[in-house]
Order: structure tokens, then sequence, then C-alpha cells
């Protein structure tokens, strides 16, 4: 009678000295990454010089259609919306939410669950623009940390935990 192959001659260790389990054990899902639903969202913090004209291109059409299929008036979302940085981060949000939510993938619970999320941003975009534009486009004047912060006192603030 022939003895059954050892688990060390069916599979390779990895790395750290462990047999993986086989593909077709219950309960072990592929390693291959899947896509998100919805893709990914945009950092605008990080983004690159070439990832750029294609992301604004896809924030622009899709702000053109989400203010004239829900009617966001221009006092909420001017059409310099692209200069206020706070309305490019909320609207970048729904922007992402909504491409999740009405994916493919979606289980169907994503419209509602957009729509909810909608109704919660909508006093967040109208905070963040206020109107200020409605004679042509106003710049805010940036917040800066330049010289804001005492060095000396922030290394020794930093020094402890402050737990208790």
């Amino acid at each position: 009678m022939t003895e059954p192959p050892q688990a060390s001659q069916m599979f390779a260790e990895d790395a750290a000295g462990v047999l993986p389990l086989p593909s077709d054990y219950p309960g072990v899902r592929s390693s291959t990454p899947s896509t998100a639903i919805g893709g990914r969202a945009t950092n605008w913090r990080t983004m690159t010089d070439s990832q750029a004209p294609k992301d604004w291109a896809a924030l622009r059409d899709w702000i053109e259609w989400f203010t004239v299929r829900y009617h966001v008036p221009l006092s909420t979302v001017p059409t310099c919306w692209w200069r206020h940085a706070q309305l490019v981060e909320e609207l970048s949000a729904l922007h992402c939410s909504h491409r999740a939510a009405f994916d493919p993938a979606d289980t169907g619970n994503g419209p509602i669950s957009w729509h909810e999320r909608l109704a919660v941003a909508m006093p967040r975009l109208s905070r963040a623009y206020a109107g200020g534009c409605s004679e042509g486009h106003r710049s805010l004047r940036p917040r800066t940390w330049s010289g804001a912060t005492d060095e000396a006192e922030w290394d020794a603030w930093i020094s402890q935990s402050h737990a208790h």
C-alpha cells in the first residue's frame, strides 16, 4: 500500500514556512485582487499631474449631470465649483458614492443608500459654498500654517501622550 503524499510534497511553503490551503478547500477564496465596486475614490491631495485631466473631466461630467438631474441651484454649486476646494471634496465624495451605488455589482441597496447620503450632504454643500460667487468668482483667502505653530511648544507637547 502506498503512503499518501505529505503536505510538504503537495504544496510549497511560503516565506514564513506556512503551507497554503488547497484552492478547492471549503471557505478558501481566490487571492486575486478584485476591483472595488464603483472603482476607486479620487484623492485630490495625492493626485499626479498625469491623473488630473481624466479625474477632473469625469467629475465635471458627473457634476453637470447631477446638478441638472437634481435641480441643484447655483447658490449651492456655482459654475466655478472647481475653484472651491471644499466643494470639490464634497462633490467628489458624492460622485464616488454614486458610482458605487449604481455599480452593476451592487446588491440593490445602493441607490437608496446614495439618496440617503445625498440628503445628508446637501446642507454641507450649501455651507461649503454659501452663495459667495453669485456675481462672479470670489476666492476665499486660504488658511495657512506658515509660522502659526510655536515649534518649541509643539516639541514639548508631543513628548508626552496626554492620555490622562
